[in-house]
C-alpha cells in the first residue's frame, strides 16, 4: 500500500495539523518508507510461532509484602506546617 500526498494532508487536517507542501512531501515518503517496513514483515511466515508480549521470558519481580515499624500519627504530624485533630491541614484547592 502506498500512501499519496493528498491522503497524508487529509490525514493531517483531521489531526488539526497545518503542513507546508515540503512538509508533506516528506512525511509522504518517511510514512511510505514505515509501510514498507510493514509489507516486508507481513511476509514473513510466523506459522506455528506461539503469540508472544515480551521477546524474553518475563517474571514477577515484585517482593513479598513485609510490615515494618511505623511512625505514629504524632511523628508523622511532628514537623508539619500546620495540624489538627490528628490530620495534615492543607491549603484549599477546590472552590466552592
Amino acid at each position: 500500500m502506498k500512501l499519496s500526498k493528498s491522503e497524508v494532508e487529509h490525514v493531517a487536517k483531521l489531526a488539526r495539523l497545518e503542513l507546508s507542501a515540503e512538509e508533506a512531501d516528506r512525511l509522504t515518503t518517511h510514512l511510505n518508507g514505515i509501510m514498507a517496513h510493514f509489507e516486508k514483515l507481513q511476509q514473513l511466515d510466523t506459522e506455528g510461532v506461539a503469540p508472544t508480549s515480551h521477546v524474553i521470558p518475563m517474571q514477577n519481580v515484585f517482593r513479598e509484602d513485609v510490615t515494618g515499624p511505623c511512625l505514629t500519627a504524632e511523628e508523622a504530624l511532628a514537623n508539619a506546617p500546620e495540624s489538627s485533630d490528628g490530620y495534615f491541614v492543607v491549603p484549599q484547592i477546590v472552590e466552592v
